[in-house]
């Protein structure tokens, strides 16, 4: 995990953000345990309230849950609640975007799916 104190976003959503990217990446897997509050604080220098902050808004998404006495864990069927809110904003933060530059270029819809395929096809490369 990578924090950075002098942007914009606020350390607490940072911390939220990070364990998000970790469950999705597979670092922590469902129904394992999370580092705790004190090891987060202590490891990236940043008050406990804070990681407790944003563990709290994983907690509200129902992405981690507290077990009493044993720490902070991963809930089963995290990683699908964050691949459906990813697809979710992948529509409205790109797609929505392009159809409309599309349309700004005069490309038809085929036209359009067509460029989409083509971008599969190439393995990667950026031709």
């Amino acid at each position: 995990m990578q924090f950075d104190f002098t942007g914009q976003e606020p350390i607490y959503l940072q911390v939220a953000n990070q364990i998000e990217e970790g469950i999705f990446t597979g670092a922590f897997e469902e129904e394992t345990q999370i580092p705790s509050t004190t090891e987060m604080s202590r490891e990236f220098h940043i008050n406990p309230a804070t990681v407790l902050k944003g563990m709290n808004i994983l907690v509200h998404e129902k992405l981690i849950e507290k077990r009493r006495g044993l720490g902070m864990f991963v809930r089963d069927g995290a990683y699908q609640l964050i691949l459906t809110k990813r697809q979710a904003a992948f529509y409205t933060d790109y797609v929505k975007k392009i159809v409309l530059e599309a349309r700004n270029l005069k490309l038809t819809e085929n036209e359009l799916i067509a460029l989409i395929k083509r971008g599969y096809s190439v393995n990667g490369d950026q031709g």
